[in-house]
């Protein structure tokens, strides 16, 4: 059966998300304030040079200044905590965005127990991980789970009292989506890879979202034609197209709503950086 399904793009969210960014920045400078974030590369990884021009395209389009502090892969512990602490007591630094997975000679761990969590606006550190799961709004949630949060509001996609389950455990998506689907206030299951009969659970769901991390894990069969679903997957099928968690094109016409990979929530999480550093710059301000 083929219903008609809303395709869920992410660009009128980040058009969205930016008009309420401009507005707030505009306010800052009155006061003869900017926002100023910190981009830190340790090394030149394709993607990662990729995404920083983003980024920085981003903040000169929002009245933000964004700068880079590149650093060589073969730079020290030392080099890089010294660059991490120095922008934590500059006062004209108000976020700070590093660049993960950091060199095998690095301690992650390390740095992100050093990073200033009110400048830490991409939530590497364990303190403002701490305050989600606290469901303390001041923290500074992964721009991705907030991504999705954010497509599901633009859409006026109910989570209050909402059956939704999140498909995926890890740190950096599904054990944080979890809980700011609770915050609004959902019900809220999450599935993983030791889920006994997976399809049974999905498919009795208002919202799935699809945090696996498997190119194509999920079709039709995961869902019923009242689903909504939010696939976060990027991966790559094997003829090497991006593709995500979800058969798209065998589930499209399927369901309610669903989202295609490129174009989806991952074109949100920019604008979720962006935002949560003029947050930063806000929270000083107040001070």
């Amino acid at each position: 059966m083929t219903v008609e399904t809303l395709k869920l793009t992410g660009k009128p969210v980040v058009d969205s998300l930016r008009e309420n960014i401009k507005e707030r920045v505009l306010n800052l400078k009155v006061n003869d304030i900017v926002p100023k974030m910190l981009i830190v590369r340790v090394g030149s990884r394709e993607d990662d040079v990729f995404y920083e021009k983003s980024i920085l395209k981003n903040c000169s389009m929002l009245g933000i200044e964004g700068t880079v502090k590149e650093l060589s892969a073969d730079s020290s512990m030392e080099e890089l905590i010294g660059v991490i602490e120095e922008a934590n007591v500059n006062d004209e630094v108000h976020g700070i965005m590093l660049f993960r997975p950091l060199p095998k000679h690095m301690d992650q761990e390390k740095i992100s127990n050093i990073i200033n969590p009110n400048k830490d606006v991409d939530c590497m550190s364990p303190l403002n991980m701490e305050k989600i799961f606290e469901g303390n709004s001041w923290g500074f949630a992964p721009c991705t789970p907030k991504a999705v949060v954010e497509m599901l509001k633009y859409y006026k996609i109910p989570m209050n009292g909402a059956n939704i389950v999140v498909a995926g455990r890890s740190l950096v998506v599904g054990k944080p989506l979890l809980m700011l689907l609770l915050d609004e206030n959902a019900t809220v299951t999450m599935c993983h890879s030791k889920t006994k009969d997976m399809k049974s659970v999905t498919k009795k769901a208002d919202v799935v979202i699809a945090a696996i991390g498997k190119a194509k894990f999920m079709d039709e069969d995961f869902f019923n034609e009242d689903s909504i679903v939010i696939d976060v997957g990027i991966n790559e099928d094997s003829s090497g197209k991006i593709c995500g968690d979800v058969n798209y094109d065998n589930t499209f016409g399927k369901v309610k709503a669903l989202n295609p990979a490129a174009g989806g929530v991952g074109t949100i999480t920019t604008a979720i950086l962006l935002d949560q550093t003029v947050k930063a710059c806000e929270m000083l301000a107040v001070k």
